[in-house]
């Protein structure tokens, strides 16, 4: 490709969505400097209704409309994050690209300082998070959880001007958009298992444009590919989503990669574990295998009793 070329990229209009898109354009001209991108934003359903539980939404909240711009070709792709993105896309889509991962990890921010081991007996914590509640609540049973919604800064505001003592963010939207302010504690991986795809972005394109396909697949990193394939491989067998509370992970070590995932009920009261491993190169397989530990430790009886509720 030698000549200027012009794409048209749908993005959601949130800060961290011009960041991601941002990012996305900085890393195709790394490679094709002759690339320009138009960016289309597009409101989501979710977007447009931010009082309502994302775990009352169908699946796709923050892709569905951009999934339908693709399918009329009014733009050429979409940046997500990929914990965002449905395991199965719509007839005609495809995942071109994940990008290299930032830290999964999610992150206890407090506006009075404190940090999660500090908050008193009792102290309310807002997340609209069911995977998040109950992992909190296995924690800390004491804690009062209250719900909230909105962008990453939307919530920092509502928390700061709340009697509410802290909220859960992911990390790497508090590094991407430059926030440290004081009172922002990383979970460790063993206190708090991160959503699947949570830290790489996913672009998404027709299917049967396979030079666009190529082009996009630069920004692509390798290692997150195959840890991320795992952990939404798993998600796809349990049949879950927003309304599972299930925290998986994948990293890579040499060859190989290891999955851990957790699965709990609403209130943290159940919770089964399970880690598998095995070569990175079958990481699809070891997402079905990492599920089916989990069923076998008691999962099966958890997801009923959470989709029974739904």
């Amino acid at each position: 490709m030698s000549q200027m070329t012009i794409l048209r990229v749908g993005s959601r209009r949130s800060p961290l969505a011009q960041w991601q898109t941002n990012y996305v354009q900085r890393e195709l001209q790394k490679h094709y400097p002759q690339v320009q991108l138009k960016v289309c934003y597009i409101q989501t359903r979710a977007d447009k209704n931010r009082d309502k539980p994302l775990h009352h939404f169908s699946a796709g909240a923050f892709t569905k409309e951009l999934d339908w711009a693709l399918l009329q070709k009014e733009i050429d792709f979409a940046v997500h994050s990929l914990k965002d993105l449905p395991t199965t896309l719509p007839p005609g889509l495809k995942l071109a690209a994940i990008t290299k991962r930032e830290d999964a990890r999610d992150a206890f921010y407090s506006p009075k300082g404190l940090s999660f081991a500090e908050l008193p007996r009792g102290a309310v914590v807002a997340t609209g998070s069911l995977r998040r509640r109950a992992q909190l609540l296995y924690l800390r049973p004491d804690l009062q959880i209250v719900p909230i919604r909105g962008n990453v800064e939307t919530r920092i505001r509502k928390v700061q001007s709340s009697f509410w003592d802290g909220t859960i963010l992911a990390l790497a939207g508090l590094k991407r958009l430059g926030f440290s302010q004081k009172g922002v504690e990383p979970f460790s991986y063993e206190e708090m298992l991160p959503a699947a795809g949570q830290g790489s972005l996913a672009v998404v394109c027709r299917e049967g444009e396979e030079g666009l396909c190529k082009l996009l697949g630069c920004v692509e990193e390798r290692g997150a590919f195959l840890a991320t394939t795992g952990e939404r491989a798993c998600l796809q067998a349990l049949g879950g989503g927003c309304q599972l509370p299930l925290g998986v992970y994948g990293k890579i070590e040499g060859e190989e990669l290891i999955l851990r995932g957790v699965l709990l009920d609403l209130e943290g009261k159940e919770r089964v574990y399970a880690l598998v491993s095995g070569k990175a190169g079958g990481a699809e397989e070891l997402g079905k295998r990492l599920a089916k530990e989990l069923l076998r430790k008691g999962g099966e009886k958890i997801i009923q009793s959470i989709f029974e509720k739904f």
